[in-house]
């Protein structure tokens, strides 16, 4: 009896040591090359790949079902998708949500983004689990034409995010007003339409539902481009300064926002809140350090624990790289611990109303266990002006 013909590869994925997975190609066609990360969230794959904190990554996405809600323009946490392309175990399913506006393998397609079905992704996250997370070149080529030997030399030539400032690269091009409050039902994204405080966020890399959150918790929200110096940010007279999340090396982006942050520490005494790159920021200001970590974490089931109350939160994670708590100075406490590894989580200084964590309380993908913070910047502020 003959053997039925396999269909021929349409995509490949392409590490730096030589290994190639083939799979089938969908959206955008060409090729990436990339660091190569893996999400363990079961739910909101489009909020991933448009989280700027993506930028000069492929995620690996650890959940199967990819797809199956189909995409809509209320979940996009940037105008663009900033992954540089997605792996999945299987093809896109067709979307079965009420909310979707568009097929995912379209929505890639029409925004350029390169991704692979077909692969086996526990493989590969055991692989970057073990190895670290690797270079990689990924090409979609409907003819299934692939050059291996030129992805190969291509993957090892990607020079990697160490030392890498990528916050310039997806940051806002000039300032902004934010209103837009948190999804709810049934009216949708409602508008902040009675702010109590001036906030002044930096852009590193913001994701819209962190914004929205400062809007919920009663911000008058004015976002700045990431080079914003001091004078900039205090021009506009804020009760309180964030630090958003964001890509790249930290201690890359530290060349110029770790000035403006210590200016306005000097200048101010006002509440300072960071997140993610926002609190890896703080670090450096405070005189700490930060360290490339092995494969970073990347989910919505973190678990970190609060270290001054023993509370557990299951938390969203999006990082690369970590605050060496080691080299935490006198007057800076660290907070928050996470339970994987035991790396820092979060900080805050003695005596003043300044800290940061470096988990995702905006929920987006996740859990909603760590929203209390937006609340906490909130009424710090608060306690200033009636101080």
């Amino acid at each position: 009896m003959a053997k039925t013909a396999q269909p021929k590869p349409t995509a490949c994925l392409v590490l730096a040591d030589g290994a190639v997975f083939y799979g089938t190609g969908f959206g955008a066609t060409g090729q990436t090359v990339a660091e190569l990360c893996f999400n363990t969230a079961m739910t909101g794959y489009q909020e991933i790949m448009t989280d700027p904190s993506y930028a000069g990554q492929v995620v690996t996405f650890t959940f199967p079902h990819i797809g199956n809600v189909g995409v809509n323009p209320e979940d996009d946490e940037t105008v663009d998708p900033v992954a540089s392309g997605m792996v999945v175990k299987w093809d896109p399913t067709q979307a079965s949500n009420w909310r979707a506006t568009e097929e995912l393998r379209n929505w890639l397609e029409r925004r350029g983004r390169i991704a692979i079905g077909g692969i086996d992704t526990r493989r590969l996250t055991r692989a970057i689990r073990q190895q670290g997370a690797p270079h990689v070149a990924l090409a979609h080529d409907p003819e299934g034409n692939f050059d291996i030997a030129a992805l190969v030399a291509a993957a090892r030539g990607f020079a990697g995010l160490e030392g890498m400032d990528l916050a310039k690269d997806v940051t806002c091009a000039q300032s902004y007003r934010w209103d837009e409050m948190r999804w709810a039902w049934p009216e949708g994204y409602a508008r902040q339409e009675a702010p109590k405080h001036r906030v002044v966020a930096l852009d590193y890399g913001a994701k819209r539902n962190i914004l929205r959150c400062l809007a919920s918790a009663g911000c008058d929200v004015t976002v700045l481009p990431a080079t914003a110096t001091a004078e900039e940010v205090l021009a506009h007279d804020p009760d309180g300064v964030f630090l958003s999340n964001g890509p790249g090396d930290p201690a890359a982006t530290g060349r110029y926002a770790v000035p403006m942050i210590q200016q306005v520490m000097s200048e101010r005494d006002i509440p300072i809140f960071g997140i993610c790159l926002g609190h890896q920021m703080l670090a450096l200001a405070l005189g700490a350090k930060t360290v490339k970590m092995n494969h970073g974490h990347h989910g919505a089931n973190h678990p970190v624990k609060d270290l001054e109350t023993g509370k557990v939160e299951i938390t969203s994670m999006n990082h690369g790289f970590a605050v060496d708590a080691q080299t935490l100075p006198d007057g800076v406490i660290e907070t928050h611990r996470s339970l994987f590894d035991g790396s820092n989580c979060g900080i805050r200084m003695a005596e003043r109303p300044i800290y940061s964590v470096q988990y995702h309380p905006e929920a987006s993908p996740g859990p909603q266990d760590s929203f209390y913070l937006f609340q906490r910047f909130a009424a710090s502020m608060a306690a200033r002006e009636t101080a």
